[in-house]
């Protein structure tokens, strides 16, 4: 089963879907010229799969196919794949840096910087 990627684009987001069931989503907004991804999720039973990278992947490789936008994450997890995937820098509004200070992070967020950087 390998799972597939659809943009939604009346509801601003990307789902990942693994056969028939919608297991996971990274909601975004519109700015001119800039798509904010603000909330990445997926299902608890389907976690620590790689799911939420593959949902980045093509989520970013969308944007940059089929916009000239640039991207503002705000969500912890896509400033976190963007950090881990220099390849996906160009897209930024800014630098990652910005980003990662700009991100309010889960959980300890010193403990956590430190693993990122």
């Amino acid at each position: 089963m390998e799972p597939k990627v659809i943009h939604n684009q009346e509801a601003h987001r990307y789902e990942l879907w693994l056969e028939d069931k919608r297991i996971g989503l990274a909601d975004y907004s519109l700015m001119p010229g800039e798509r904010h991804f603000v909330h990445t999720e997926v299902d608890s039973d389907q976690q620590n799969k790689g799911y939420a990278a593959d949902l980045m992947r093509e989520a970013l490789a969308d944007v940059r196919a089929n916009t000239k936008d640039k991207v503002v994450p705000i969500c912890s997890y896509v400033v976190m794949y963007m950090k881990r995937h220099p390849e996906t820098h160009d897209l930024l509004k800014g630098s990652i840096e910005e980003a990662v200070a700009a991100c309010r992070w889960p959980g300890r967020a010193v403990d956590r910087l430190k693993d990122w950087r």
